[in-house]
């Protein structure tokens, strides 16, 4: 565990990643951070067949089958009752991480998985669709709470200048979630018809080898000192993840940050979304997880074969055309980890967002002129691989720890409540609607991503600053000195300017007013 990795950085000096720290990110991510990328993708594969158990096991009951139509209405409720669960997780984390702590959340809530997997793993043997369903649901209520508490708890226990590469470490583990469940869909593996059931329960594995040993790692510091008020175990867990660095620093600005909150407590969503000290960082935690799923990258994973069937890909090439989009998934998650310390958080996701814009038009073009040019086809494939390209570079990881870095201790929790509702709700939306949309609007429902994309990707460009390498208490100043910024503005009256004093997360004195237009614009 004394092990040390030298990670290229852009600060002052060369940043130091030991051992524990990886070993608890890899731990993580890889019973939790990677469910959610499986279970995104783990239904596309055996979608028929899945659609004929229902219509056989609803036969057997009422000696009617379904319709085609009822038929689709059940399987996107199987795909997007997932995304119904991950609200319900991402609700109730902030009660879980501040009952638990983060650690204890991630190992606590594994129990959720065992039931999902048994739900659905006997789910043929028991002729019931009803526990594929609810088997969704709870794997959703897992990735919910897993999306919220994996990048908090990172983000917490990682230096400053380690927290972007540690924070981005969660995104590799869900491309290749989404890659493994590509590979094992394959026929020639658990692609075929009887073992479908497996194929969705398999995830139970990565899980048990987190649970056994995730234990043995110590409990958020911040956590340990700024809510339990626990000195001993917070030197003791910061030795263990850091070894070699100025500890005393450490908590001296974990120290400080307690006492800008020691008359602040914990905040409910209902005040976060009230206290106008903050408006600026909850806007933007909105903004970027709503475009996040808005995006469509949802819309790319639940439904890319029939994407790859309408782009004219031959049927028996299709699922190793899906599984080769799996390594490009990894191989952006892991240009992203290793750059986020060198260009920052806004490049990343300004890059991101754009590159998946311009290939969501080109899906439009290449999808309209395929009639015309065979050619075409493999446009919009290659444009499908620079969306999910696009996604995995940036906006994959970087939503979740822009929320973590955003907000102070007491404010972090209904941070992620809304940005996980608002994430959730805009997934079932898509997991929901994309069929109907793509019925209805055809080659041009791609444009609608589009432009949302555009439009994240410009608002990250003139609203949110640049938060690498810095405190959680300098972050909260930048902010500060944009809020003061609007007051300003908003106060004045003729030649007078009249100074408001803030209050609450950030505030300033009306003696500290200062004028810096890089930081409140960036």
């Amino acid at each position: 565990m004394a092990e040390e990795v030298l990670i290229p950085s852009s600060g002052k000096s060369s940043s130091q990643l030991t051992g524990s720290l990886l070993a608890v990110a890899f731990i993580t991510s890889f019973g939790s951070s990677m469910l959610y990328g499986y279970n995104l993708a783990v239904v596309n594969s055996p979608a028929v067949y899945i659609k004929d158990f229902y219509n056989k096991t609803v036969l057997r009951r009422t000696g009617t089958g379904l319709s085609g139509e009822t038929l689709t209405l059940m399987y996107s409720l199987t795909v997007s009752v997932f995304a119904i669960g991950g609200l319900l997780g991402s609700v109730i984390v902030g009660m879980l991480v501040s009952r638990f702590g983060r650690k204890g959340t991630v190992v606590n809530t594994t129990v959720l998985v065992f039931i999902a997997g048994s739900l659905m793993g006997f789910s043929r043997i028991c002729g019931s669709p009803e526990m594929v369903i609810v088997g969704r649901f709870i794997t959703g209520i897992h990735s919910g709470i897993s999306l919220s508490v994996v990048p908090m708890y990172l983000g917490e226990i990682a230096p400053k200048n380690l927290r972007g590469f540690l924070g981005l470490v969660p995104s590799i583990f869900i491309g290749t979630g989404v890659f493994i469940a590509q590979i094992l869909g394959l026929h020639e593996l658990l692609g075929k018809e009887e073992h479908w059931p497996l194929f969705l329960s398999v995830m139970v594995v990565p899980t048990f080898i987190q649970l056994m040993l995730l234990p043995w790692f110590p409990e958020s510091p911040r956590y340990l000192l700024i809510e339990k008020h626990n000195v001993h175990a917070t030197i003791t867990a910061l030795k263990w993840y850091r070894r070699k660095c100025n500890i005393q620093a450490e908590i001296k600005e974990m120290q400080e940050e307690q006492s800008s909150l020691s008359s602040v407590e914990m905040l409910s969503v209902w005040k976060l979304l009230l206290d106008h000290s903050v408006r600026w960082q909850v806007l933007s935690v909105m903004v970027i997880n709503v475009g996040m799923q808005l995006s469509g990258i949802d819309a790319i994973w639940f439904y890319t074969n029939d994407i790859f069937e309408n782009a004219g890909i031959p049927a028996p090439e299709i699922p190793y055309t899906t599984a080769g989009t799996g390594i490009i998934e990894i191989v952006a998650g892991l240009i992203g980890c290793f750059s986020i310390e060198r260009l920052g958080r806004r490049p990343l996701m300004i890059g991101g967002f754009t590159m998946m814009g311009i290939c969501s038009a080109g899906i439009t073009v290449a999808l309209i002129l395929q009639a015309h040019s065979s050619f075409m086809r493999y446009v919009s494939v290659g444009c499908v691989v620079g969306i999910i390209a696009g996604f995995c570079i940036g906006p994959a990881g970087v939503p979740f720890l822009i929320t973590a870095e955003l907000f102070k201790q007491s404010h972090r929790p209904a941070a992620y409540i809304v940005g996980g509702s608002l994430n959730w709700l805009s997934n079932f939306t898509v997991g929901f609607v994309f069929p109907f949309l793509q019925m209805s609007a055809g080659s041009y429902c791609y444009l609608v991503f589009g432009s949302i994309c555009f439009s994240v990707a410009i608002y990250v460009y003139l609203v949110i600053p640049e938060t690498k390498n810095k405190t959680f208490m300098e972050i909260s100043q930048m902010f500060s000195k944009k809020e003061a910024v609007v007051e300003t503005h908003s106060l004045m009256h003729g030649d007078q300017l009249k100074l408001k004093k803030m209050n609450g997360y950030g505030g300033l004195e009306p003696a500290s007013l200062e004028f810096d237009s890089s930081s409140s614009v960036p």
